[in-house]
């Protein structure tokens, strides 16, 4: 009995040292192999709209679909800098199609520059966020739930005008 019991413990122990995952040493990682899709596709959604209907808004309440695409930039600004406990740069927000859509690049890039360097103090540690205090996991979960959020709006300006939107990929 007592051999049988080995044998299952020798047999078995390996087996779940194999299925255990795998933590990376900064989980921050985990967060950072999914912003270069979000960007991809937010980046796309925003040039699929032609410059025309860029002032489109479904309802005299909406955003037009550039100060759509300024609020996702500037947001992804605001929540990458409270990751940093620090203010989001000063920005005064194009008007033009352009602009708008380099604004939204480069907010992406401005962010994967924090998300990539992330300690897990700074995933742990609360912030003061857009969307108010929130620890560090939380906070980029926020952000990345607003900018898929907005996206899928926008997604709909682009329907509403007849246009395809990009397809989803991760």
């Amino acid at each position: 009995m007592v051999r049988s019991a080995l044998l299952l413990t020798a047999l078995l122990v390996p087996s779940l040292a194999l299925g255990k995952p795998q933590v990376p040493k900064n989980s921050a990682l985990e967060y950072a192999k999914h912003f270069g899709p979000l960007k991809e596709l937010t980046v796309a959604v925003a040039q699929s709209m032609p410059v025309e209907h860029w002032s489109f808004r479904p309802h005299p309440e909406s955003m037009n679909f550039g100060m759509l695409m300024s609020h996702i930039a500037t947001t992804n600004y605001q929540f990458c800098a409270a990751l940093k406990d620090s203010a989001a740069p000063q920005l005064s927000p194009p008007s033009d199609r352009d602009g708008i859509i380099k604004l939204l690049s480069d907010s992406f890039d401005y962010c994967s520059g924090i998300i990539d360097q992330l300690s897990e103090d700074q995933l742990t540690a609360i912030h003061n966020t857009p969307d108010g205090r929130l620890n560090g996991r939380e906070t980029l979960l926020a952000m990345y739930i607003h900018v898929a959020h907005h996206r899928g709006q926008a997604e709909i300006y682009l329907r509403d005008n007849g246009i395809k939107p990009p397809g989803y990929r991760i």
